[in-house]
């Protein structure tokens, strides 16, 4: 059984003994993701920060914020009634194709980005790939609540 929903609209649903173990059924299913919701204490505080982002703010229903970035076909919806999480207790990742510019041009909006880096075998390394491979130069925000947003730059998609 898996629990879905979110407090007094919680309800539990029967999951198959094979799902998520590549079923065939379900392997070509084709799914997108289009919302994630983030956990902010303040809501207009929170749409001040992502307005500054440049993200379009989408019409919702009333006590629904949802902004989707430039270029994403996902978007981030926030609301005094769609927590389920501790503030700030989100992370996500956003996807870059210039590490670099993406994180002046958010340091120059007024954004407090960290300094980009890359993984490695042994941990996180200062500055980008030495071979900008991508999924591999990284740099991270917080919105006011300290949910994170981890950038990531991806030139080419895995298969």
């Amino acid at each position: 059984m898996v629990t879905v929903g979110g407090g007094a609209n919680d309800r539990e649903i029967a999951m198959s003994p094979t799902a998520g173990r590549g079923d065939p059924s379900v392997a070509n299913l084709d799914v997108k993701v289009e919302v994630i919701v983030v956990p902010v204490s303040d809501v207009d505080r929170a749409k001040r920060f992502y307005q500054g982002l440049g993200w379009r703010l989408d019409q919702t229903p009333p006590g629904i914020v949802q902004f989707t970035p430039h270029g994403s076909a996902c978007s981030v919806q926030f609301g005094a009634q769609l927590r389920s999480a501790t503030p700030g207790s989100s992370t996500a990742y956003l996807v870059v194709s210039d590490i670099d510019a993406a994180r002046d041009t958010l340091v120059s909006a007024g954004v407090d980005v960290g300094a980009v880096f890359h993984v490695t075998p042994d941990g996180p390394a200062d500055g980008p790939d030495p071979e900008r491979r991508s999924y591999v130069s990284r740099a991270t925000f917080r919105d006011p609540d300290g949910n994170t947003w981890l950038m990531q730059e991806i030139t080419t998609r895995l298969p």
